[in-house]
């Protein structure tokens, strides 16, 4: 199975907001109702949507464009906008209580969980077999940290500018479950870690498995979960194209038997932390823009980190796909990211136009 064999679908929490002030609106048990195919997530102030399974890029756009539509006409419904953000720049209410799964999550994880008002990119890539999918695991660790950087869109966090360019993913990394693995080498070994966690009687089921990627429970596919979600749709599908040329091009090293990387967990979670901190963009502050090298496991410029990641994917991409992503790489290192494009809207109108900035219509 090549990359262009391989369908992509993307999950996306979305945050339903007051159209006026911004802040977040507990509305999801009303708005969810109106559109049968919303999701709701456990926090009410929360939304997902989930796309279709597609091969080419231009149609998952378009599924994209009409899914966030449909949400923001749900949520006009019910007085409330929808705004693609990662976090919300204006600071919550409190958690409301809910029933079933969340409500035990919440009653369980107390302010890790009530906190975790985040929105994500969830990619969805097919896999041929389960060995090949905990093949593919064992391979893009490394790799993982880059995506994180390139998708990061949340410098602001309950009315403050945190300094990060990814705060969800420190906010996320609080799970107990949550965060990278190491190479499991085969799927009896992948089985026996995840029943290992649910038996620790923590996590309540292997949907609370919320590793970096994982095997989806639900598909024939791999998750990855490292993106905030994407102010746009266009990077939302740069994001998925790079996430499908990241899982075919470890498949292909599986398949030549090629050895997983050799790199601690305990070094990758430092690489997630730097490229939450600060993205993929150069700043006054010397630290800014400086990644993990996935080959070497040392620090290095962002430009030098993506040109490796897209050298790293480019046989697994058709020409229109990776002259896509290097476009989204160009305006990423040119300082057009969601973050910086989020505190530009602040400068303009505060955290309400940060908002209004990334309302879906």
């Amino acid at each position: 199975m090549d990359g262009l064999a391989r369908r992509m679908g993307v999950e996306e929490e979305l945050l339903l907001v007051d159209p006026d002030d911004g802040r977040p609106l507990g509305l999801a048990p009303a708005v969810l109702p109106r559109d049968e195919e919303l999701d709701g997530e456990m926090r009410s102030e929360q939304v997902e949507t989930g796309s279709t399974p597609h091969l080419d890029p231009h149609a998952l756009a378009a599924d994209l464009h009409q899914r966030r539509a449909a949400a923001a006409r749900a949520a006009a419904q019910e007085g409330a906008a929808v705004a693609a953000l990662a976090t919300s720049p204006v600071a919550p209410g409190e958690a409301t209580s809910v029933e079933g799964r969340y409500g035990r999550i919440l009653d369980r994880f107390g302010a890790v969980a009530t906190a975790q008002l985040t929105n994500g990119q969830h990619v969805h890539v097919e896999i041929a077999s389960r060995a090949e999918g905990v093949g593919v695991l064992d391979r893009l660790g490394p790799w993982l940290p880059v995506l994180r950087a390139f998708a990061a869109s949340s410098p602001f966090w309950r009315g403050v500018d945190t300094g990060h360019a990814s705060y969800r993913s420190v906010v996320w990394s609080r799970w107990p479950s949550a965060g990278p693995t190491r190479a499991f080498g085969s799927v009896e070994a992948y089985d026996a870690v995840v029943a290992a966690m649910i038996a620790t009687g923590t996590v309540l089921d292997d949907a609370m498995v919320y590793f970096d990627a994982r095997l989806a429970t639900e598909f024939p596919t791999v998750e990855i979960r490292v993106a905030d979600v994407s102010l746009t749709v266009d990077d939302a599908v740069a994001v998925a194209l790079l996430a499908r040329g990241l899982v075919t091009t470890a498949a292909a090293a599986w398949a030549a038997g090629e050895p997983a990387p050799d790199q601690p967990v305990e070094a990758l979670r430092l690489a997630h932390w730097r490229a939450a901190r600060s993205g993929c963009v150069p700043g006054d502050n010397p630290e800014a823009g400086v990644l993990v090298h996935p080959r070497t496991g040392r620090a290095a410029p962002a430009t030098e980190v993506l040109d490796a990641l897209l050298e790293h994917v480019e046989g697994s991409l058709s020409a229109g796909d990776l002259r896509t992503v290097r476009d989204a790489c160009e305006r990423v290192l040119a300082g057009r990211t969601g973050a910086a494009a989020q505190r530009a809207a602040f400068a303009e109108g505060g955290l309400t136009g940060v908002v209004r900035a990334a309302r879906v219509e």
